[in-house]
């Protein structure tokens, strides 16, 4: 069930808002479909009530000759009216119900009745049951509805109402409430959907107002990982947000003065060792001894060709290449056919291709890293690239003998080097690989080295297409 929620912040917060406004709704058609039902059987039962007395008043104002013909004419199948000389079947006992005072109360109010002479009432509950002590009332059929209450004249859904007359005959009536209709209508129906939808859009544009530099910033520091001189955040929404982004830009604005002052203080001192190191290398000339003079000048040779390699490490954090449109597979196909060209065992499975913005002086550099390290440490490289609709991967193949599971995330270290014997002509210096992979990440792609099953060496570029 938790993996059909939305993970966003966005998402999550408009299905909240969303919930509380099915809620909202839903206790909203509750309460009006209540009261409407409420206020229908109210009105019908005060309805009821004054037609009643003015029935009454009819009978009493007419000649004793007529009652038989008026009572007649006046009943029906939900409105039974009936004369007689005996008192009905309503003990003083039912009168204890507050419907029944309720209606008691308001026929004595409307009419002129003899003193000691009170109308009898019985009416029952809403659930078809009648109150205690009232017998059940006429007309029990399919017209027949339960009523909740309202007020006094709400709460019952049979009436029988026994008035006395001057003459001493007894005027009864058995009714019911009428039919309380549909719950909802179709205008409150259109109206509560008109108001939800409008509720609905501008908690969505609220929501989304309010999110929106949130998923900026998330994005800026994505960028961040990978570029350092990306384009500072803009300070917008909330106070919060703002306060967020100025900590942002702050962070990055340290990381990048940190990172050009590390990259400076390493070119200054590795330009600053060449001069000691040529001032070694011309007394090194002068030992008579050959073997030693041989020796002292390979490890010059070597110090020379690690501080070379330092310098070159640093101008390239330094320098900001323009991005731009290239076809990656013409790139790594004239990084392959140069090699080639130099008597290098190197191959490329043909590819179609592919365009990709990017910076293509520093990816060709770094391609041609990977490559020569397959070619010098896996005799052999074989090259190819596979499309993806969303990656670029570029895998080179060696023939070697691989690398110790270990070491296959430190041969990634600055200097670090699997051969033991520090022979830069085997083992190179140890920022190959290094440079190599802080460039894939600059253009947001990975690069991983795995060992073949059947032997060698793995390594993996990929680059996503679209950033």
């Amino acid at each position: 069930m938790s993996r059909l929620l939305p993970k966003s912040l966005f998402g999550q917060t408009v299905l909240i808002l969303l919930a509380g406004l099915i809620v909202s709704q839903l206790a909203g058609w509750w309460i009006y479909s209540s009261d409407r039902e409420q206020a229908v059987r109210a009105v019908g039962g005060l309805a009821a009530a004054q037609r009643i007395t003015n029935l009454t008043r009819l009978v009493q104002e007419a000649p004793d000759d007529w009652r038989q013909r008026i009572v007649g004419a006046l009943s029906d199948q939900t409105f039974r009216v009936s004369l007689s000389a005996q008192p009905p079947a309503i003990t003083p006992t039912d009168d204890d119900s507050p419907v029944a005072k309720a209606i008691r109360e308001f026929l004595i109010e409307q009419l002129p009745l003899e003193p000691g002479k009170e109308p009898r009432v019985a009416a029952s509950l809403p659930d078809g049951s009648i109150f205690p002590g009232q017998h059940p009332m006429m007309g029990h059929g399919p017209m027949m509805h339960r009523f909740g209450g309202f007020g006094p004249f709400g709460a019952f859904g049979d009436l029988q109402v026994a008035v006395p007359l001057p003459d001493g005959q007894w005027l009864t009536f058995t009714t019911v409430l009428p039919e309380r209709g549909p719950a909802v209508s179709r205008q409150f129906l259109v109206s509560m959907g008109l108001m939800a939808a409008i509720i609905l859009a501008v908690s969505v544009w609220a929501v989304r107002r309010i999110t929106a530099p949130l998923a900026s910033l998330s994005a800026a520091a994505e960028r961040l990982g990978n570029d350092l001189n990306t384009p500072p955040v803009t300070e917008t929404g909330t106070i919060e947000t703002r306060q967020a982004s100025r900590a942002f830009n702050t962070m990055q604005a340290r990381l990048r003065s940190l990172i050009e002052n590390r990259t400076r203080m390493l070119a200054a001192i590795s330009h600053d060792l060449r001069t000691p190191l040529t001032l070694l290398r011309l007394r090194a000339e002068n030992v008579d001894n050959m073997s030693e003079r041989e020796k002292m000048l390979t490890t010059i040779a070597e110090m020379d060709s690690m501080l070379g390699a330092t310098l070159q490490f640093a101008r390239d954090e330094e320098e900001t290449e323009l991005r731009r449109p290239a076809d990656i597979a013409a790139l790594v196909q004239s990084v392959v056919d140069d090699m080639a060209d130099a008597g290098l065992p190197v191959a490329m499975v043909p590819a179609e291709p592919v365009v990709l913005e990017c910076q293509p002086s520093a990816l060709k550099r770094a391609i041609r890293n990977v490559i020569d390290n397959a070619v010098k440490h896996g005799k052999a490289a074989m090259v190819a690239i596979e499309i993806a609709p969303k990656s670029i991967e570029i895998t080179v193949e060696d023939q070697g003998p691989g690398i110790p599971e270990e070491e296959l995330a430190r041969v990634f270290q600055p200097f670090h080097r699997v051969d033991a014997s520090r022979n830069a002509e085997t083992g190179g210096v140890g920022l190959g690989l290094s440079i190599a992979l802080l460039t894939i990440q600059a253009h947001g792609g990975e690069l991983k080295l795995t060992n073949r099953t059947e032997g060698g060496l793995r390594a993996s570029i990929a680059l996503p297409r679209m950033r």
